[in-house]
């Protein structure tokens, strides 16, 4: 498995699971960075099922929801599963405001979500 900048991946059986290098994932360079990680684990390591685990993301800007949608979408056309988990109230809050909460399945921590695949 490649090496990440902004990223832990890890493997439990077909299911990656992915935590955050970056506490505030805000600025644009690193949005970028972190997108295009995201992004390679289904087009270059054909990742169908992935979990992304925000325990320990303080603060995520809008531009970065958009790289989830972008991913989401990606996971989606080949026919996988993307879970999100452990996001603050005060993230999670962002993602009610602006409907997200619809858009992805959130579960509290990382064993709930990993039961749901």
């Amino acid at each position: 498995m490649p090496e990440y900048r902004r990223l832990h991946v890890t493997l439990v059986g077909d299911i990656c699971i992915v935590r955050f290098r970056d506490q505030k994932i805000i600025e644009d360079i690193s949005i970028q960075e972190w997108g295009q990680e995201l992004l390679s684990l289904v087009d270059v390591d054909n990742r169908q099922k992935i979990l992304l685990n925000f325990t320990g993301v303080e603060f995520l800007s809008s531009a970065a929801l958009g790289k989830l949608l972008t991913l989401n979408a990606r996971v989606r056309a080949r026919s996988g599963s993307l879970k999100l988990c452990g996001i603050r109230p005060e993230i999670y809050e962002v993602f009610q405001i602006t409907k997200l909460n619809r858009v992805f399945e959130i579960y509290n921590d990382e064993s709930e979500a990993l039961s749901a695949f």
